[in-house]
């Protein structure tokens, strides 16, 4: 008992105001007890010291026995002086007790005021024993109103007392589980809210039960909070789950790639395995993010889009995040698009030079009429036997030259028109446009127009494929030729920029111009009365099939401006050329 006041958990401020409080009375009655002990001794000693002097004469026996007398009183004296030492330090020590008692009886009971969790008592019938301030709040009842009640209680909600009967029962039977048990109330405003009861058994200091301790917590706000999230996890699960995209997470480990989550379209093409996402990622094991690419699955028989990303997991790790779209079906859409393509492509320059056929067979007749003319002088000097070798080998060297001219109108035309694969490479603007020119000045000639090319020597070259941008400008030079049929100027200009990073190709016509310059590259339409309105369109595809723009404008000086850009080649690719 003595090592009470040391063992106490309560502050010295509470400890300090207890014991300055019962200061005073611990003292009162060993002081009360010695005085009178004082009082009876003086008068003791006062009676003794009269008879003294009132007696002339003392015998030996006598004084023997006023000094045993005196011994006993002595020896009594000093005891009841002992006993009053340890009534005192024991009444001392008791108030002491007492206040540390007080102190922390008071120090609970604010703690138990302040805090926000409802304590309730219920004894072994069932009846309110008691209930701290928080409880009445929760509820909305005095503590007048609710102590000594018995079911059911004012705070039952109507029409469930079944169910707040049973929850009771399990309460009264010692069997409510360590999780605690949800329970309804209703407040005196008729309000409803839902709390959490745990409860254990109280006990009187004989380890004696009397009654069931329950303390009781608002969770109405976090009960909505977590449904809303279980329900907004459900919802997002579900949308998850219901794409047709493949969405794997993985964690890099020691052992390998760990994977932490799986929709359902990744478990149907590659199972519960990071197989798949390893195939994905297409071999690179970098921090790669918001990269997309295109990535062929060999176990899926599949090919995927894929974009990829790192963020941070649950328990703080980086992991890889991929979404992978299955693009099987694009790819062969676009296979068959591009075959189409090159098919109209073809269509398109075998039109091309079916309207030039006549022109073309005018110009390969006078090479091939000139050799003939030479190869006819050469064999009538030859008959004649007048041979001059100045002139056979003349004669030879204008055949042989007009051969080859033949040659290459030929060549030209043949590789114009043969069928290829599209190639791109780094090709210079003035070979292109060359090339095109010795085409369209067939036609040119023939209108009696001229043909004025301007193209600066230091123009990068573009990455494109050649014969298809050569397919595109002779389209719009022979277009430019046949509005200029009727005008008055004779010369049409195609020129050549660079124009931001970019090659900007313009043909300069003064025709007859157009109302409505944009609907020229709409399929079907048509300025012509023979055209399909097919040729501008393709012009246009291609063009932007090469990262470029097709569009035209009037002529301030009248006629159409059409202008076409292609990107620069790389440096390096430049360099190679």
């Amino acid at each position: 008992m003595s090592d009470l006041p040391n063992k106490s958990l309560l502050a010295s401020s509470f400890y300090d105001n207890a014991k300055i409080t019962k200061k005073g009375l611990y003292w009162i009655t060993p002081v009360f007890v010695l005085v009178l002990y004082l009082l009876v001794m003086t008068g003791f000693f006062w009676l003794q010291q009269i008879h003294k002097e009132s007696v002339m004469f003392v015998t030996v026996d006598e004084e023997t026995k006023q000094e045993r007398l005196m011994f006993f009183v002595m020896a009594l004296s000093f005891i009841i002086i002992i006993s009053l030492l340890a009534l005192w330090r024991y009444t001392r020590f008791r108030s002491n007790a007492e206040a540390a008692l007080l102190a922390e009886t008071s120090f609970r009971r604010a703690m138990e005021n302040s805090m926000s969790t409802g304590m309730r008592v219920l004894d072994m019938q069932g009846r309110i024993a008691y209930v701290n301030p928080a409880f009445c709040r929760m509820m909305g009842w005095n503590e007048a109103d609710l102590l000594g009640k018995s079911i059911p209680y004012p705070y039952w909600v109507p029409g469930k007392y079944d169910e707040h009967q049973r929850i009771l029962d399990i309460l009264m039977s010692g069997k409510t589980p360590s999780t605690g048990l949800e329970v309804e109330a209703q407040r005196r405003d008729g309000s409803r809210f839902t709390s959490r009861m745990y409860v254990s058994p109280l006990r009187d200091p004989n380890g004696e039960q009397i009654g069931w301790m329950t303390s009781m917590t608002d969770i109405t706000e976090p009960k909505r909070v977590r449904e809303a999230l279980t329900a907004a996890h459900e919802r997002f699960m579900t949308v998850l789950e219901g794409l047709d995209d493949a969405i794997s997470v993985v964690a890099d480990t020691p052992a390998g790639l760990e994977l932490l989550f799986a929709n359902r379209t990744y478990r149907r093409l590659f199972g519960s395995q990071p197989n798949g996402h390893s195939e994905l990622m297409g071999g690179r094991r970098g921090r790669f993010s918001g990269v997309t690419i295109e990535q062929y699955a060999p176990s899926a028989d599949c090919w995927f889009e894929v974009h990829h990303r790192m963020l941070i997991w649950t328990d703080g790790r980086k992991v890889r995040m991929q979404v992978a779209r299955d693009i099987t079906e694009r790819r062969k859409h676009e296979e068959d698009s591009r075959i189409q393509q090159e098919k109209i492509q073809l269509t398109s320059r075998l039109t091309t030079m079916g309207e030039m056929a006549s022109s073309l067979a005018h110009e390969l007749n006078q090479p091939l009429t000139a050799i003939a003319n030479y190869n006819m002088a050469i064999v009538a000097m030859i008959k004649s036997g007048n041979i001059s070798q100045e002139k056979l080998l003349s004669a030879l060297e204008k055949s042989a030259s007009q051969a080859e001219r033949a040659g290459k109108i030929i060549s030209r035309i043949r590789e114009f028109v043969k069928r290829s694969e599209p190639r791109r490479q780094s090709t210079p603007v003035a070979k292109i446009i060359d090339n095109t020119l010795d085409l369209a000045d067939i036609d040119a000639r023939k209108r009696r127009i001229k043909i004025e090319a301007n193209v600066p020597e230091d123009l990068p070259n573009v990455l494109a494929d050649p014969i298809l941008i050569e397919q595109v400008l002779l389209n719009l030079v022979k277009n430019g030729l046949e509005a200029m049929a009727n005008s008055e100027a004779d010369t049409l200009y195609v020129n050549a920029y660079l124009h931001d990073k970019q090659i900007e190709v313009r043909v300069v016509d003064r025709g007859h111009g157009l109302k409505e310059p944009e609907r020229l590259f709409e399929p079907f339409f048509s300025t012509k009365s023979e055209g399909l309105g097919m040729g501008l369109n393709i012009c246009r595809t291609i063009i932007e099939s090469h990262h470029g723009r097709l569009w035209a404008e009037a002529n301030p000086e009248g006629g159409t401006i059409f202008r076409f850009l292609l990107p620069c080649a790389p440096k390096e690719q430049h360099q190679e050329q």
